[in-house]
């Protein structure tokens, strides 16, 4: 019997490399073809029939499925997706001043992962219209490195390609055989996080912002940006930001709101779609989506510290036999310290003695 070709071969069978992050192209390609599938819940039967290592086994491959929970497509990630297209099919054609995305809010909203399913959107489209094409590389993910400086920043995008260079190699020849290679894979869209590394208040800060801007002009892509609080890290001030702000469209990524009915549903279908993807043996299906308020006010409605208190519950329930997540398996669950500090602004007062009397 002949072997599955590695592009048939199901994603998760290829663990990520553990030394091949998104900013190489051996990571972002893993991170394109992996796709968490939920496993089968055996029944009663089934697992009475399982030898207590096969057991094991199973709830391995369902603790492993639930730390690795599918993306849920919010409303951030569903803009970011439709603008960004858009604005590649705008650019096509165009020579320069070429528009762009930033999107741009506070730690824990989603940026990074709205920005790697832009990445992985775009590249499943095109690899359906270049099936036969497996050298194209249509997206590059690079990280602004702290304190970055020209040559930093132009070794990031070397490093995703997988050149090398001598060490006294000058910036200049670093750029070109980038952009000679971005051009060799038809690059397309390229990506750029922690964009809040650039500090233009200084003279590498400013050198490096001008560099990324090179790179714009050079390589014919749609750059989309993100990091935390660009508007207020001073990003569009000045001859250098105004020309910045004049090229690129600013998405919002926020918290969910709690204000108004409509926020209050928008919350308890987002807990909804995530509860649906449980694979517990005794979990009730409504539970979770019950207890929205508490989720909304446990984790300040920041959808990164949502899905680790759900991924970290479901794990939990698995290993101490419940199968199923409530409120006080949730109050096990370590948060972030942003979440816990939303957590004490936001909860509900409690009923003061007199109160308690007047009722």
């Amino acid at each position: 019997m002949s072997k599955p070709s590695p592009s048939r071969t199901p994603a998760r069978a290829r663990p990520a490399p553990p030394d091949n992050p998104l900013t190489t192209k051996e990571g972002w390609r893993h991170c394109v073809e992996h796709e968490s599938i939920p496993p089968r819940l055996l029944t009663v039967t089934e697992r009475a029939a399982m030898s207590r290592t096969e057991q094991l086994q199973e709830e391995d491959r369902r603790r492993e499925y639930h730390a690795d929970l599918p993306m849920v497509n919010t409303p951030t990630i569903g803009k970011v997706i439709t603008t960004s297209r858009l604005l590649i099919q705008l650019n096509r054609n165009q020579i320069s001043a070429r528009r762009g995305v930033i999107l741009s809010g506070a730690s824990g909203t989603g940026k990074t992962t709205a920005l790697t399913q832009l990445g992985r959107a775009h590249e499943l489209a095109v690899r359906k219209r270049h099936p036969r094409d497996h050298n194209r590389l249509p997206v590059v993910y690079a990280t602004v490195p702290p304190a970055a400086t020209p040559k930093m920043l132009a070794m990031e995008f070397a490093r995703f390609f997988g050149l090398t260079f001598p060490t006294r190699v000058n910036v200049t020849d670093i750029v070109d055989a980038v952009c000679a290679t971005a051009a060799h894979v038809h690059v397309d869209l390229v990506l750029v996080d922690e964009l809040h590394n650039l500090n233009l208040a200084t003279r590498s800060g400013a050198e490096a912002s001008d560099q990324l801007k090179y790179f714009a002009e050079r390589l014919p892509a749609t750059f989309a940006y993100a990091g935390i609080d660009i508007e207020s890290q001073g990003l569009f001030a000045g001859t250098r930001g105004r020309q910045i702000a004049g090229r690129f469209v600013v998405i919002p990524a926020a918290p969910f709101s709690h204000a108004t009915p409509a926020d209050h549903d928008a919350w308890r279908a987002l807990v909804g779609t995530l509860e649906s993807m449980l694979r517990l043996h005794h979990h009730t299906p409504g539970t979770l989506t019950a207890l929205s308020e508490y989720l909304f006010h446990r984790t300040g409605g920041m959808i990164g510290s949502l899905s680790q208190l759900i991924r970290g519950a479901a794990v939990l329930a698995i290993e101490d036999e419940s199968e199923r997540i409530t409120e006080n398996l949730l109050k096990l669950v370590p948060i972030d310290f942003a979440a816990e500090q939303s957590e004490k602004l936001t909860a509900p007062a409690k009923p003061t003695a007199r109160r308690r009397r007047a009722a």
